[in-house]
């Protein structure tokens, strides 16, 4: 038990349980910010208990099974945290479905999951279930939260169908000694949550995280970021993940920190400049997205804002690795004119400057990246975890940044390597085990060590991931090679989004290459270069000679058995609806080999 900013946190206790405590202690605070019409409502400790009792009651009034699984299918809002944490309070299991995943998926993993209950976002995810209803023998209800498309709704399926807001009204009927039976007998051993991993080589597989992994997981985050009842943190990324799940959920129900749900996920950038978060968390895709959006408004500035801010990065870069606190006088008062010159305008364009952590994680993310944004003032980290660790292992402490480094283990987790340089991690955040699979389970936890299948090097206290073992690949001259380095490197430039590397096999390296059409349209246009659409851009001589540009620049800073030779411009955009990315945009590589099996055997005639 620890006492946080006068509140207690006791680790010994579930999630539901901590819910209920921060309602009976400080009920009047504010948990949770929802942003509907464009006005912020509040939601306080109180309420959100009383709701989520609400939702949990009335999913049993819907016939939820003692130890019964609730889907949700939604981008993250109130409700999404309302059904997970109402689901756990009558002793219920959340599963989480990414609201972009086509019908398809969706119904796997609801079958898979057994799932009784699902909530839907609205009219569109609820048309999925209705498409795969054959494929979902244990569904009893559907609850779609908005109201538009709801009368349409209730028509194709009136049996099937009810309102969110009818589902609270049935629960505020219920009878309340239910939750506290729950909760007197629930343990740290009961399942909290399934999540799903993201399938990128094969079917989802559902990770039981108990709430004793939630309960480690959480001062170990506190812990290396040094959070506090204070923080505040922006909620986007999917809750579907455990990323997000660990700072929208496991961390603010232990530190009763506030959480705020925007409009929706296209609403972002605008809705971190009214929130200005403490913490931000952000997938490298992200920091991409920011550092492009950046490079667009210099493009476009006249010459000498762009002189002032290419000065600036240039003279911050040096010690952009240094805590501001570790900082000598000569660097405080060179970073301190910049800010009030460049920096701090940069900072609240992209909404970020009362950021005292920013952290990546979930895939690899270019160092240059990393550097780029601690240059700008912005203490961004990196950090590293999976689903069957129920989050973060890995962390960069806030004044002890190496660039291409995820840091060091995190309170409570041991790390070991195999002879073959495999990361293997042990502690009370290693999951349960895989729902219904204990072949796979098996596979993962051996003598109580979760094997990651990520190669790693340790220098210094540091690990440094190296790649998936599954991804390394073998030139046909047997050189081994990182694709991931090679990939990280190319899509640090603004105008590659994404870069997928052939050389297993090969005589040398080859690239598919997607441009990024918002920053290398804005850059044609600045040229006067025709175009209509993504193809017809890609399609321009100017374009593939600036890719070309850009990847000459990339092969600088790679061993020259890892350089690209050639490339190929694919002429649209990866997409998920056709297996060529997973719901996170992780690159399903086997199926982009195959797809443009021909596309790569000319890279090599």
């Amino acid at each position: 038990m620890r006492t946080v900013m006068g509140n207690t946190v006791d680790y010994t206790l579930t999630m539901p349980q901590m819910l209920r405590r921060h309602a009976l202690q400080r009920g009047a605070e504010v948990a949770i910010r929802q942003k509907d019409f464009g006005i912020w409502q509040p939601v306080t400790w109180a309420a959100y208990f009383q709701r989520a009792s609400a939702v949990g009651l009335g999913f049993k009034a819907l016939g939820l099974d003692a130890g019964g699984h609730v889907g949700v299918l939604s981008e993250n809002r109130l409700e999404w945290v309302l059904a997970q944490l109402g689901a756990g309070l009558v002793g219920g299991v959340t599963v989480g479905v990414y609201p972009t995943s086509p019908s398809s998926e969706v119904a796997y993993v609801l079958a898979h999951a057994d799932c009784e209950v699902v909530v839907c976002e609205d009219q569109e995810q609820v048309d999925k279930l209705l498409q795969a209803r054959a494929e979902l023998p244990r569904l009893r209800k559907i609850v779609m939260v908005e109201h538009k498309g709801f009368a349409d709704a209730k028509a194709a399926a009136p049996d099937l169908l009810v309102s969110f807001k009818e589902l609270e009204a049935m629960g505020q009927g219920g009878d309340a000694k239910l939750i506290e039976q729950v909760l007197q007998r629930q343990t740290l051993d009961d399942t909290g949550l399934e999540i799903y991993t993201s399938g990128s080589t094969g079917k989802p597989k559902g990770a039981m995280i108990s709430y004793g992994n939630i309960a480690a997981m959480a001062p170990a985050v506190v812990d290396r970021l040094q959070l506090g009842a204070h923080t505040s943190h922006l909620s986007y990324l999917p809750l579907c993940h455990v990323a997000e799940q660990m700072l929208t959920n496991f961390v603010p129900l232990y530190l009763g920190s506030r959480v705020d749900f925007g409009e929706s996920i296209r609403t972002v950038q605008e809705d971190l400049r009214e929130v200005a978060p403490t913490m931000f968390l952000g997938v490298p895709r992200i920091w991409e997205k920011l550092a492009s959006t950046i490079a667009i408004k210099m493009q476009e500035a006249q010459a000498l804002p762009r002189w002032l801010y290419e000065r600036a990065v240039a003279s911050c870069k040096p010690f952009a690795h240094k805590a501001a606190e570790q900082r000598s006088v000569a660097e405080k008062l060179t970073f301190g004119l910049w800010y009030l010159l460049v920096f701090r305008s940069l900072q609240n364009f992209i909404g970020l400057r009362d950021v005292r952590v920013a952290l990546t994680g979930a895939a690899p993310i270019s160092p240059s990246l990393v550097m780029y944004f601690r240059t700008l003032g912005i203490p961004l980290v990196e950090v590293y975890g999976m689903t069957e660790s129920s989050g973060m292992v890995l962390g960069q402490h806030l004044n002890d940044v190496k660039f291409g480094t995820v840091g060091a283990p995190v309170k409570g987790s041991e790390m070991r390597m195999s002879e073959q340089g495999e990361l293997q991690v042990r502690g009370p955040v290693v999951f349960k085990g895989y729902y219904k699979n204990e072949e796979a389970t098996v596979g993962a936890i051996r003598d109580g060590w979760l094997h990651t299948g990520d190669v790693v090097e340790h220098r210094d206290g540091h690990y440094k991931i190296v790649d998936r073992i599954k991804d390394i690949m073998i030139t046909a001259g047997g050189k081994n090679l990182t694709p991931s380095a090679i990939e990280n490197t190319m899509k640090a430039s603004p105008f590659i989004k994404e870069c997928v590397i052939v050389a297993d096999a090969r005589k040398y390296v080859a690239a598919l290459i997607q441009v990024d059409f918002e920053t290398t349209s804005a850059w044609a246009e600045q040229r006067q270069i025709a175009f209509t659409t993504f193809k017809s851009l890609v399609e321009t001589p100017e374009v593939r000679q600036l890719i070309q540009q850009e990847v000459d620049q990339g092969n600088e800073q790679l061993a020259q058995v890892a350089q690209i030779r050639r490339f190929h411009l694919l002429t649209k955009e990866l997409d998920h609806d056709d297996g060529e990315v997973t719901a996170t945009m992780k690159v399903r590589r086997a199926s982009i080999v195959k797809t443009y099996a021909a596309e790569i055997e000319a890279l090599y005639r």
